[in-house]
């Protein structure tokens, strides 16, 4: 499953980050890496951008980035 699908108020862990080149070494630095447990916030009205909570702060993205992120449920 990928980030993208994940329902509002759920927890899962990341498992791998995708993307090539810049946009994976982005992700990286957000601190979106694997094993990292996260929690979609919100979800804004026409589906994009996607907030989530990951180590103890908001981040929020597009959901073109979130479906490159691949998580597991806990």
């Amino acid at each position: 499953m990928t980030l993208d699908q994940v329902a509002v108020g759920t927890e899962v862990k990341i498992i791998a980050v995708g993307g090539e080149g810049q946009l994976r070494v982005r992700l990286l630095d957000m601190g979106l890496i694997p094993q990292t447990q996260v929690r979609v916030q919100k979800v804004a009205p026409m589906g994009d951008p996607i907030e989530i909570h990951l180590r103890g702060y908001e981040l929020t993205i597009r959901k073109e980035d979130a479906a490159r992120i691949e998580v597991t449920q806990i």
